[in-house]
């Protein structure tokens, strides 16, 4: 700081744009982790030295030069390859659904055609008061629930919850078949609904008893629709 003229915490600031009180937490080493990543790409811009070296303290210091003209440093972000022990997220299981009609219980196997884990924030988990243990993903099948649902997407399942809830979407043991469903509440019955506007095709089913068993309720969606 002092190296690149900024004599004071403010000056600091005013050319970064990160607030001082930050800048002046960083300086005392205060909070159990580290700065965010985008805070430290606008002191390093600042500063005149490279992310790499502020960050980690694996890169020269000297930022490299490319003749490309300069980007705001607020307007990107570094990119990092997040490791399988990352305390930043969850494990959690991507799984085929093993089911039988009329029985509450199932079983699980690995998804192994694109890898059998992925990871999702461990704040977004914590926030929701998600139980990890509790949380399996599965693909998507067919086309009933498009457009929020595509096939293929993967959706997390939180199998803790299992309360049907008007509106919410479900994972459910149909018969003896996992289907994604949207629950609605109408004449005194739950019923299984499909977002296709094609009503025709994919028209609503009651759910009732033993033959519409909850597994659990979608809470997360990965999509490569965009």
């Amino acid at each position: 700081m002092k190296q690149a003229g900024f004599e004071s915490q403010s000056a600091l600031s005013r050319a970064s744009g990160v607030p001082q009180p930050t800048i002046n937490r960083i300086l005392k080493g205060v909070g159990k982790r580290g700065p965010e990543a985008h805070t430290l790409v606008q002191l390093a811009a600042a500063c005149n030295v490279a992310f790499d070296w502020l960050h980690e303290g694996i890169a020269p210091r000297a930022r490299a030069t490319s003749g490309q003209p300069a980007t705001a440093p607020s307007a990107f972000l570094p990119v990092v390859v997040a490791q399988e022990d990352d305390a930043r997220f969850y494990q959690i299981q991507k799984v085929k659904l093993r089911l039988s009609a009329g029985i509450s219980g199932f079983s699980v196997e690995p998804e192994t055609h694109d890898g059998s884990m992925f990871s999702v924030p461990r704040n977004w988990a914590d926030r929701n008061g998600f139980i990890p243990e509790r949380l399996i993903g599965i693909k998507v099948r067919g086309e009933s629930m498009e457009p929020s649902l595509y096939e293929d997407d993967l959706v997390i399942i939180n199998t803790a919850d299992a309360k049907p809830v008007d509106g919410a979407v479900f994972a459910v043991n149909y018969e003896g078949e996992p289907v994604v469903k949207r629950l609605s509440r109408d004449a005194g019955e739950w019923w299984l609904t499909s977002d296709n506007p094609d009503q025709r095709k994919y028209h609503r089913k009651v759910c009732r008893g033993n033959d519409c068993i909850i597994i659990g309720r979608i809470v997360r969606k990965e999509s490569d629709r965009i």
